[in-house]
């Protein structure tokens, strides 16, 4: 047989399943790819969905004037606030000009409206401003600072000459009122506005669940023409929004507007210890929604968001209300009436608290003998007030002079830095031993540490008139004891719960009306000054004992339309 060549092929191998999975790979690529556009896809949505709020976040959705170019660079133009994965937060120290408006139907003359009778309030940001507030939130110092600038100042508005500083929002809105308070406190930068009605605070504070107070005197003011009528008793109570704004708008007494802001001060803190915190962040919203027909501002909303939970994160002994220093004017110098400022103690405040030196001097604590010390007792005890000027003569502080007593009964005695001296007053604390130290302007005027007497001091110095009126072991001033006043809990009425006219009902244990004020209390005249331990050593000695400086009272003079 012959030889066959057999070619040598590969053996042919056994049928699999081969095609059959590289169809299933080929379908499993597929789903994977389907899978990753759709993830992919998921993202970009995301993304978009996040830019699409950073774009909300960012824009001013309660902006109601329009700025021009040149008006708008006044204000800061740089990013106040970030957001992480929290709540937004600061990232720099912020100034933030507040005004506050009222105006009546008879000032908007280019308008026409309706006969109503009487000078009603609408909801206008035109007119001149009532309320000039400097914020300055700092979160490096972990300080919140509050600088009122009364409305009567006189300074120089930008294009109208020297005048009064709320005259600034009438003739040219936010941007013209941040130049003249730029102008009145030597530069200092302002980054943003918030103008509000006054119908507003109303709304605001019935939105924050009302406030409680302690209001110092009977406050009864009736004016027809407008409608206006204020009827508020001493003593403490809930104040509903409508009430709150009588307490605000009340200014008929011996010091008028300045007698006003130190109630708003008052009012303030009262607001920021019972009601805002981080629940008021989650209200945000729906607090917005309630105020913002009554709002102009160029806050951003993730701005807001990071000033209010900045505020509410602040401890009530970290804030300091302060107050433009100044005098009453005199009638026989000016046809209007001012306040006419310090500025070398205006320049001494800002260096220490708006961190802003314009001269770059160093302000240091005054020696014990210069500064000047009021003693208001809230006691009812007139030893008291005698061993407190024996007290701090005997620690160098010669200036010291009675005023008029503190209406609230304190359990724990106030040293107020009247004029932002904080080293001065935590001096004070340390030399008496007891206190609490605030920097507010609620003191008497002309004094730079005023002493607000409370139980603790007669604890202290075991003086058996007690007031049972007080607490002595209460932790606050304002914590009473439990049997005399309610206490704030959960259950306290919200803004929805107040009626009109409603106020909360009265203690049944009430505290003494105010006490009784003799000619010693109000004017101490010692019969030899030269000798007396207590006089002040740089006083003339001629001259007549102390009292409270008071608005002017030449008729038509002090007599200011509005608030």
């Amino acid at each position: 047989m012959p030889n066959q060549n057999v070619s040598k092929q590969r053996p042919m191998a056994e049928p699999t399943a081969t095609p059959r999975t590289k169809k299933l790979n080929k379908e499993n690529r597929g789903r994977w790819l389907w899978l990753c556009f759709g993830l992919s896809g998921v993202a970009m949505l995301s993304a978009t969905a996040g830019a699409l709020l950073a774009v909300s976040l960012s824009s001013t959705p309660l902006m109601q004037s329009r700025l021009s170019a040149e008006d708008a660079a006044i204000f800061s133009n740089s990013d106040l606030a970030r957001t992480n994965l929290k709540l937004p937060e600061l990232t720099r120290s912020v100034n933030i000009l507040i005004i506050g408006t009222s105006v009546l139907t008879s000032d908007l003359k280019e308008e026409k409206v309706a006969e109503l009778g009487y000078h009603a309030q609408v909801n206008s940001l035109d007119g001149l401003a009532d309320v000039m507030l400097l914020v300055r939130f700092d979160p490096e110092a972990n300080k919140l600072t509050v600088l009122s600038i009364p409305r009567d100042t006189r300074t120089l508005v930008e294009g109208y000459g020297v005048r009064k500083i709320n005259d600034a929002n009438h003739f040219g809105g936010p941007a013209l009122s941040a130049k003249a308070v730029n102008e009145l406190l030597g530069g200092v930068r302002i980054d943003r506005y918030i103008r509000i009605n006054v119908q507003g605070v109303e709304k605001l504070v019935d939105a924050l669940g009302g406030v409680k107070m302690y209001v110092p005197v009977d406050m009864k003011y009736q004016d027809d023409s407008q409608r206006l009528y204020i009827d508020l008793k001493q003593g403490e109570q809930y104040l509903a929004g409508k009430e709150a704004l009588q307490f605000l708008r009340f200014r008929y007494d011996q010091l008028g507007d300045i007698g006003r802001i130190q109630r708003q001060q008052m009012m303030m803190r009262s607001l920021m210890d019972q009601t805002l915190n981080i629940n008021t962040i989650t209200r945000l919203p729906k607090i917005l929604s309630v105020v913002q027909e009554f709002i102009d501002t160029n806050l951003t909303l993730e701005e807001i968001a990071a000033l209010a939970g900045f505020a509410a994160q602040t401890e009530s002994s970290n804030v300091q209300m302060l107050m433009v220093p100044g005098d009453f004017s005199d009638p026989k110098e000016y046809e209007a009436s001012y306040w006419l400022p310090n500025y070398e103690r205006l320049d001494a405040m800002i260096a220490e608290h708006l961190d802003f030196d314009l001269h770059g001097r160093h302000y240091n604590s005054v020696d014990p003998a210069y500064v000047r010390v009021a003693v208001q007792d809230s006691t009812d005890d007139l030893e008291a007030v005698d061993r407190l000027r024996n007290n701090l003569s005997e620690k160098g502080y010669w200036n010291v002079y009675v005023s008029s007593p503190w209406n609230q009964p304190l359990a724990v005695t106030r040293i107020i830095a009247q004029n932002g001296d904080l080293e001065s007053a935590q001096a004070i604390r340390d030399a008496l031993g007891l206190g609490e130290v605030r920097v507010e302007s609620t003191g008497s005027l002309r004094s730079d540490i005023t002493i607000q007497i409370g139980r603790d001091w007669l604890t202290q110095q075991n003086l058996t008139n007690s007031n049972p009126s007080v607490q002595e072991s209460s932790p606050r001033d304002s914590d009473y004891a439990e049997d005399s006043v309610p206490s704030v809990s959960e259950s306290s009425p919200r803004d929805s719960d107040y009626a009109e006219d409603s106020v909360a009902p009265a203690a049944t244990n009430e505290y003494l009306g105010e006490p009784a004020v003799t000619e010693e209390y109000r004017e101490w005249s010692p019969a030899e000054p030269s000798v007396d331990p207590y006089a002040d050593p740089y006083a003339d000695p001629s001259a007549n004992p102390y009292t409270e400086p008071t608005v002017p009272q030449e008729e038509g003079y002090w007599q200011s339309p509005g608030y």
